[in-house]
């Protein structure tokens, strides 16, 4: 089978600075000491290979390292050891309104934002309406997006997105947001992408969500992977490490 995404040895490191009150920093600064700062291991020595039209979950408790993986997979963030290697064109949700310019209307931010993730001007036009109307804000599409709720981002961005015809489809917590006629169209859009054979990779606390629409669940503990295999058993393997 063809690989979509090949994950090999990725390590991600943060440095940590210790908050010190007002009166601790001002007498640090008196003395010339530096902050303190601890390091935090992210990620260590992750491998995984995601194959070409294959739907994998990434699942794990806060701080486990998921969205660190899927920031890394993204090209948000570059790895400190290791490597990823992503086939084709790649979208993702990775955050809220990511992407989007605040002094922009969101009919100029459709087009920056397309354009970002590799699609034509002529694509664009092509597909304007068919974003809109998916976004369900037509009356607010010529508005500057800095005055947008986080749900009317949620759905402009996923619109964009998912009509941009990514190989590979990152989705991170994204359908926290929104009510939830919006989420049931979000997830029969990505079982559409699913049935055309792009490649998904999904984070999400919502177990059960994840156990549909995966097949393999791949759980993160503490930066490491724990357990990779079906989803149904990824999610046993989760609660029972409860």
């Amino acid at each position: 089978m063809t690989a979509s995404i090949k994950v090999e040895g990725l390590s991600k490191k943060f440095q940590l600075k210790h908050v010190h009150s007002l009166k601790e920093s001002a007498s640090r600064m008196v003395r010339g000491a530096r902050a303190t700062t601890e390091e935090f291991a992210a990620l260590a020595d992750i491998n995984i290979t995601v194959n070409e039209g294959e739907t994998v979950g990434l699942l794990g408790y806060n701080g486990s390292g998921k969205s660190t993986l899927l920031k890394c997979i993204s090209g948000v963030l570059t790895p400190d050891d290791g490597r990823v290697l992503v086939r084709g064109r790649i979208a993702g949700l990775i955050e809220v309104g990511a992407g989007f310019h605040p002094d922009l209307t969101g009919r100029e931010n459709v087009f920056l934002n397309g354009a970002i993730l590799g699609m034509s001007e002529k694509q664009l036009k092509a597909r304007f309406d068919d974003i809109v109307a998916f976004s369900e804000i037509e009356q607010f599409i010529d508005t500057e997006v800095k005055f947008y709720s986080s749900g009317m981002f949620l759905r402009l961005a996923f619109a964009v997105a998912v009509h941009t015809e990514p190989d590979v489809f990152l989705v991170d917590e994204i359908l926290a947001v929104g009510d939830e006629p919006f989420q049931k169209k979000c997830l029969a859009r990505i079982r559409e992408l699913n049935a055309e054979g792009r490649t998904l990779v999904i984070v999400s606390h919502d177990l059960d969500m994840v156990k549909n629409l995966a097949g393999r669940g791949v759980v993160l503990e503490q930066g490491r992977v724990a357990f990779d295999g079906p989803s149904d058993e990824a999610v046993a393997h989760l609660r029972g490490s409860a």
